[in-house]
């Protein structure tokens, strides 16, 4: 049976009502299924949109089920029973969990039918797994498809899994939305800041769940990077509820001069704010991989990432970008320094057309769709024998 002539099955959290990482991600990995496959037969069960916009996803190959416009108590035994029903009646070729905690069902029917199953992994929903049924259902996976080295690796240590059961699928980014520019005009205006002023950006969630992103540490390591270059500047980008936090740690820093809080920015800002900055900097020791590096760097911009997570990835363990101790203050001071002093070892990060083609070269949506269609043809030729 060609792959072409195959149905799977995708159980996702959502995709479209909410735009975070993973929903980014999992419409990529859609996407290029489409593309590469157009007549294998996807049928979609999400468990948390309410229904689908009008979206490039209106192949008569694909069919959606949605389970959030059932009420909160009921939406997981209803997506539960669509999971469960549709693949005892529809009996697909494959299933892929787009999220770990959806595994331990594909296990059981795995027992049943005997259908196979991928499991899709991120970061922290994979790290340090204590659920029974979770372990049994990662051993008993087909394949577990992991966007950053980081997380296979955790996974091979803690659940003592054989390294080519998780092959990488990273992370991909749409590269025509970042272009290398000037300073806007408009947004030096809007934020009262000058041209030669040094910019430090972190684009992410002000979410108090979200701290391990490290804006924390860029804050307490202002006051010494200000002592060396007394116009820095940092912008904040992001909403959440962990912003009061955040205003009273700047006024207990007395940084109220040299810090913005810019909230909320449209899709269509945030690759100007990219180039406002002269240092993107997120030290995160929490992240899965962060597709933010890839946009700063698609715009050419020198870029700081922590050494504990998926940053590592994303800036190619250091060839990328700079990779820093994400709780050592002293050592993220230094290194923003070092950037923007143009004293930084790593010559490539001051050369942006080369840093802009190395990310599309590494993490562009091409490569992405080459990598997918390597991994399904490891897909096998009769699933259900």
């Amino acid at each position: 049976m060609k792959l072409e002539e195959k149905c799977i099955h995708l159980w996702l959290p959502n995709l479209f009502e909410f735009k975070g990482g993973i929903q980014v991600y999992l419409q990529d990995l859609l996407e290029g299924l489409v593309d590469e496959f157009p007549n294998l037969s996807l049928a979609i069960f999400d468990q948390l949109d309410r229904s689908k916009p009008k979206t490039k996803f209106n192949s008569g190959n694909i069919s959606f089920a949605f389970s959030g416009g059932v009420p909160d108590l009921l939406r997981i035994p209803h997506f539960a029973t669509n999971l469960i029903v549709g693949t005892l009646t529809k009996q697909p070729n494959l299933i892929i969990c787009g999220h770990l905690n959806f595994a331990p069902v594909a296990f059981w029917l795995h027992r049943l039918t005997g259908i196979p199953y991928w499991i899709l992994v991120y970061g922290v929903d994979a790290w340090m797994v204590q659920d029974k049924w979770k372990i049994e259902a990662l051993h008993a996976a087909e394949k577990i498809v992991s966007i950053s080295s980081y997380t296979r690796d955790r996974l091979i240590k803690e659940q003592s899994l054989p390294f080519d059961k998780i092959p990488l699928l990273p992370v991909t980014f749409d590269a025509s939305r970042f272009e290398i520019g000037h300073k806007p005009d408009y947004l030096l205006k809007r934020y009262g800041l000058k041209p030669e002023q040094p910019v430090i950006l972190t684009v992410t969630r002000l979410a108090s769940e979200d701290r391990y992103k490290g804006y924390d540490q860029i804050l307490q390591a202002l006051p010494e990077i200000r002592r060396q270059l007394p116009d820095v500047h940092y912008m904040l980008v992001g909403k959440g509820d962990d912003r009061p936090r955040i205003e009273q740690l700047i006024a207990q820093l007395h940084l109220q001069d040299c810090v913005t809080l810019a909230g909320f920015i449209p899709d269509n800002e945030i690759g100007d704010h990219y180039n406002l900055c002269d240092v993107f900097a997120m030290p995160s020791k929490g992240e899965g991989f962060g597709i933010v590096y890839l946009e700063a760097l698609a715009c050419g911009k020198p870029t700081l990432g922590g050494n504990q997570d998926g940053a590592i990835d994303a800036l190619c363990n250091g060839a990328l970008g700079a990779l820093v101790e994400p709780d050592n203050v002293g050592a993220i001071a230094q290194t923003i320094v070092q950037i923007l002093q143009g004293t930084y070892p790593n010559p490539l990060i001051y050369q942006p057309e080369a840093l802009r083609q190395k990310v599309i070269d590494t993490f562009g949506f091409e490569r992405f769709k080459q990598t997918l269609a390597e991994l399904m043809q490891t897909f096998p030729i009769d699933s259900k024998s």
